[in-house]
């Protein structure tokens, strides 16, 4: 035993130190049912459904369909609601980035009043959630405390919605902001704000929470939602490259005056001659069309406790270490 804690000691030090990816969670439906999730707020299990169907990302196959119909209240509170609860780890001075995707469906009602999309929720019983997302009118809205709204923008149907939201928590106003990214755009810098209230925690409630106001049945759908302590891990896929096609060259035109090309029986043209015809010239360097690009930095995170995952790279000498330990530990074994 000895020597093996030997060898194990010696591996850590001859190889790559392993980078734990910042992934805390995800809510993605890849699982092909609800259980990511800690509860439900539901009248019916029709109301919150996964659905086999097309989701925001090639790789997605499974999606959830929230329906909220006048009269539905699980939970006799105010309002209608079908929602999805995760009890995360946000607590004061935490920070996070979130990701996640959203399609309003082509009927999706309009109403001059509030319809809450996704919201994290106090833990204290009463009052609007410190940071929610919701729909009123034709305007997408973020407001945070029930007191500032730092961002809208046109309400789209039958689309998806790509949000990316930085956020560190905290009830102090001097200590907590906010950073959103919409459809692979920065739509709001860095804004110093509460996010939390005092004493208080706070948990995600994601599905669909409107005023009981509204008549028509509404019907939103979500995908991918992701959580991580860094950007790397949310941030959107580079593009892949298109390969531009080199260009046909185009035979020249003989000048009015050149006189016919000889028969088969002619004697052939100096192959020596130079052509008095410019050659053809490809562009190489035509830049690809233009794509959006989202800012490539990693801001310092806290630590934070629980992670998932993790990649290690390895070289030479870490190939050499494993196989001087694999002789070592055979001949241990012999023993």
């Amino acid at each position: 035993m000895p020597l093996r804690r030997l060898l194990l000691s010696l591996l850590t030090v001859l190889l790559p130190v392993s980078s734990w990816a910042g992934v805390v969670w995800r809510g993605d439906f890849e699982t092909g049912n609800i259980g990511q999730y800690t509860s439900t707020q539901r009248v019916s299990a029709d109301r919150l459904q996964v659905v086999q169907a097309a989701g925001a990302t090639p790789d997605s196959r499974y999606v959830l369909k929230a329906t909220v119909r006048q009269g539905d209240n699980p939970i006799n509170a105010s309002g209608n609601r079908n929602e999805l609860v995760y009890m995360g780890k946000e607590r004061e001075g935490s920070e996070y980035y979130y990701r996640w995707q959203v399609k309003f469906a082509p009927d999706y009602p309009s109403a001059n009043t509030w319809q809450v999309f996704t919201q994290w929720h106090h833990e204290g019983c009463c009052g609007s959630p410190p940071v929610e997302f919701f729909v009123k009118g034709e305007e997408i809205r973020l407001t945070l405390t029930n007191t500032t709204t730092p961002w809208k923008t046109k309400l789209v149907r039958g689309e998806w919605q790509d949000f990316i939201f930085h956020v560190k928590w905290s009830s102090s106003a001097s200590v907590g902001f906010v950073e959103l990214w919409h459809n692979g755009k920065l739509v709001l810098s860095k804004l110093k704000h509460a996010t939390m209230y005092p004493n208080d925690g706070i948990y995600l409630k994601l599905g669909l929470y409107r005023s009981d106001t509204v008549q028509p049945v509404g019907v939103v759908y979500h995908d991918g939602f992701t959580q991580a302590t860094a950007w790397e891990d949310v941030k959107p896929a580079d593009p892949t490259p298109v390969p531009v096609p080199p260009a046909e060259p185009t035979p020249a035109e003989p000048d009015a005056g050149t006189p016919p090309a000889p028969d088969a029986g002619e004697p052939e043209a100096d192959a020596g001659a130079p052509s008095t015809e410019p050659s053809p010239i490809v562009d190489s360097t035509s830049p690809s069309p233009a794509v959006d690009t989202l800012p490539a930095h990693t801001p310092s995170v806290e630590a934070i406790g629980q992670h998932v995952g993790c990649t290690s790279a390895g070289g030479p000498l870490g190939a050499l270490a494993l196989l001087g330990l694999g002789g070592l530990l055979r001949r241990s074994r012999r023993r």
